[in-house]
């Protein structure tokens, strides 16, 4: 097995509606929804965005369309009218959570 950022297995996008951030992620190839059904949980999103999001993170399924939607709460600092952030608020969670480092079989080739 290897390590490859999830991007290698997804594509994503993500965007935000007060201090809550809404980010999908969906699998380039139909055949790569298991490995990330099993790796990218709600418990390691939250880990992996640390101090960022101080709520709950929770994960909903899309095995239809190959993906998952996540909401990051209290991941905003407050929202775009409280927060003191000066980039874009939501709108860069997906690429960032598409850094997390997924394990893939050593033959994985994308």
């Amino acid at each position: 097995m290897k390590k490859v950022p999830l991007a290698h297995l997804a594509h994503g996008r993500s965007g935000d509606k007060g201090d809550i951030c809404n980010c999908a992620i969906f699998a380039r190839k139909p055949d790569y929804y298991k490995i990330i059904y099993e790796q990218v949980t709600a418990k390691r999103v939250k880990e992996h965005f640390g101090d960022f999001c101080k709520g709950e993170v929770q994960r909903f399924d899309l095995p239809k369309l190959h993906g998952f939607n996540f909401l990051l709460n209290q991941a905003l600092d407050g929202g775009g009218t409280a927060s003191l952030r000066i980039d874009p608020l939501g709108k860069t969670y997906a690429a960032a959570l598409l850094r997390l480092e997924v394990m893939v079989p050593e033959s994985f080739s994308d």
